[in-house]
């Protein structure tokens, strides 16, 4: 087993596998004659396909708790895929750039704490571990690509990750 430690999401180390949608930091302006601050465009929802449509769902994904193991990746090849907490549930992101033989490359695997406070979206065709709720159950809305073509691809490894620097009193 190998270790992958945990870093803080932030907009600048996510740029690589997508964005991340959140208040803090991000630009906004008035709508509503006043009344309400718009934080506009904080992603792009990605969809190719003949018959591709963007939808928005909502999921509900269960509590995870140390220790936390990556043994797959998958990505979305044919659109984007936004995860936005709207229970304040911190989650744990695992990306991976492409490889050469078009999988994840596990030797650039990186491991982000997702506050309850924001969310992300991954590019299309970004590797990426299936949600991971921090030790409570967490409400998400889902942005993502829906059509006939499959759009899921996985990648199982034989090697093993175990997540380093989870917080202890999150």
């Amino acid at each position: 087993m190998q270790d992958l430690m945990l870093e803080p999401l932030s907009k600048e180390a996510f740029a690589p596998f997508g964005d991340v949608i959140e208040i803090d930091g991000s630009d906004w302006f008035h709508i509503n004659n006043g009344t309400t601050e718009r934080y506009h465009r904080l992603a792009d929802v990605e969809i190719t396909g003949s018959d591709g449509r963007p939808i928005i769902s909502l999921a509900r994904g269960d509590a995870f708790d140390a220790p936390l193991v990556v043994k797959m990746l998958e990505r979305h090849p044919l659109g984007s895929q936004a995860w936005i907490p709207f229970s304040r549930v911190p989650f744990i992101v695992v990306v991976a750039p492409n490889g050469e033989d078009d999988k994840p490359d596990t030797s650039r695997m990186r491991a982000f704490y997702a506050e309850g406070n924001q969310g992300v979206n991954y590019h299309q065709g970004t590797w990426h571990h299936p949600l991971m709720s921090f030790r409570s159950r967490g409400e998400f809305i889902v942005v993502d690509r829906a059509g006939t073509a499959p759009n899921c691809d996985e990648a199982f490894f034989d090697d093993t990750w175990q997540i380093q620097g989870l917080p202890e009193n999150a």
